[in-house]
């Protein structure tokens, strides 16, 4: 009984700190804000929501019918949790006084403190610093909502939650720190991420294989034969849209950068969803709407360091290389290891995050952004192979960290509370036992079979 009631009192636990640090701005910030930054950045940090939802309809379409509900609601539920979180701590943890330059002080904007009157972050100092604290939120949200296609169809919901809420505290805002505050230990060794390569996608991916492993194999894994493709071609609309505000939201800014990580990402994702559907009839299939949907995706986590960072005839080799790399990424992985990664998670946004990481150290270019440093361009740009050994030192890094750091957050989650769903429940389907809900093709295809 105490067990299940423990949620809804921290609930109410959050509801009374928020009472007694109301936080009330005692003025408001306009001093050196842009009206057309500002409005770019509402729309951008909107999109980047949008992908969420996205995301459920892609995931979605790829499980069995008996386990649609649950998949998607996985994703929509970041939406709910990561925000409360990020309110609560999490934005502090991520950006808050560094320390150390690892980690974030937690007091800094706990409940928001500052944020409705605070100065403007110093790397978006067009936008007010609430707008810059939301855009992050989008980014905080969408990271645990990728790594639930890993283990889909096989673990206990409110399990999940709980070891979303531990990865978000312990290793997103720990990887987001290092990255983007300017005190962090990667953004001080040089590391270009521009909209989330290592934060993001390495991260998930990591997490997505750690949870593979844990978890183990599916008793039944019989969803290939029965995907729901439209649902998947909505989600990649979704994705693809959203990922404008993802990527060109970035800059933190309504000029020309923008534009370049706009036109950066849309290439990328081209290249990447026909290369997948060529080497698809390269090795003896037919083109698919599942493999166009896949290679977009892969060619948009493989851009997402890279777009502000290089050309876009650049944009276009990151994709194909991209889509290429994770297409076999998939087979190694199913084929020659066993491991019941059930979305490809790992292969799609970790191997993609990983090659989009080391081809910004190949191709970023001080004239695409000054961030980039003239003796520090990218190893084919200046023949000077300094930028890409970091960043394949940082990679390593985060790698590292993510894979352990989840592998042990799933065992300490595992102690408190169940991950896996018995063999009935599984048998079952999750939408029943996880939620008391049916989506009606699932009976359909019961019955069927």
């Amino acid at each position: 009984m105490l067990q299940r009631f423990a949620p809804f009192a921290v609930l109410l636990l959050v509801c009374v700190i928020a009472i007694l640090m109301p936080n009330i701005p005692s003025a408001v910030v306009t001093e050196g804000l842009d009206k057309a930054d500002i409005a770019w950045m509402l729309t951008a940090s909107a999109m980047v929501l949008v992908m969420t939802p996205g995301l459920a309809f892609f995931y979605g379409g790829m499980v069995n019918p008996k386990n649609i509900i649950s998949t998607m609601l996985q994703s929509f539920v970041c939406m709910g949790i990561i925000s409360v979180l990020w309110v609560t701590v999490g934005f502090s943890l991520a950006f808050g006084k560094d320390i150390g330059g690892f980690i974030g002080n937690p007091m800094t904007f706990a409940m928001f403190k500052g944020v409705l009157d605070g100065q403007p972050w110093s790397l978006a100092p067009t936008i007010p610093l609430v707008l810059f604290a939301f855009f992050q939120l989008k980014f905080a949200v969408i990271t645990p909502a990728l790594f639930t296609g890993s283990f889909s169809e096989r673990i206990r919901f409110t399990s999940l939650i709980l070891f979303m809420i531990l990865f978000a505290l312990f290793i997103y805002a720990p990887i987001a720190h290092w990255t983007w505050h300017p005190e962090g230990f990667l953004f001080k060794m040089g590391v270009l991420d521009f909209a989330g390569g290592t934060v993001v996608h390495i991260s998930a991916g990591c997490a997505a294989l750690a949870g593979a492993f844990y978890l183990g194999k599916r008793k039944e894994r019989t969803h290939t034969t029965i995907n729901n493709i439209p649902y998947v071609l909505i989600g990649t609309g979704l994705l693809w849209f959203g990922w404008f505000g993802f990527n060109a939201g970035s800059a933190v800014g309504s000029g020309g950068l923008a534009a370049t990580a706009f036109a950066t990402t849309n290439v990328a994702a081209a290249a990447a969803g026909i290369c997948w559907m060529f080497l698809e009839v390269a090795r003896g299939k037919k083109p698919s709407a599942m493999g166009f949907s896949i290679g977009a995706v892969v060619g948009l986590v493989a851009i997402t360091p890279a777009a502000g960072f290089v050309t876009i005839s650049h944009a276009l080799v990151i994709g194909t290389v991209a889509s290429t790399i994770s297409t076999f990424a998939i087979i190694l992985l199913t084929k020659k290891t066993g491991i019941d990664d059930t979305l490809d998670v790992f292969p799609c946004h970790g191997v993609g995050g990983m090659t989009g990481m080391l081809l910004t150290g190949l191709f970023a270019s001080h004239a695409v952004n000054s961030v980039v440093l003239e003796g520090e361009q990218g190893w084919t740009v200046t023949g000077d192979p300094t930028l890409f050994i970091k960043h394949l030192q940082g990679m390593l890094i985060v790698i590292a960290y993510s894979l352990v750091g989840s592998y042990i957050l799933l065992w300490i989650t595992d102690k408190v509370t169940t991950l896996r769903v018995t063999e009935e429940e599984e048998k079952q389907g999750l939408d029943v036992t996880q939620h008391d809900e049916k989506f009606i093709v699932a009976d359909f295809f019961n019955k069927k079979n």
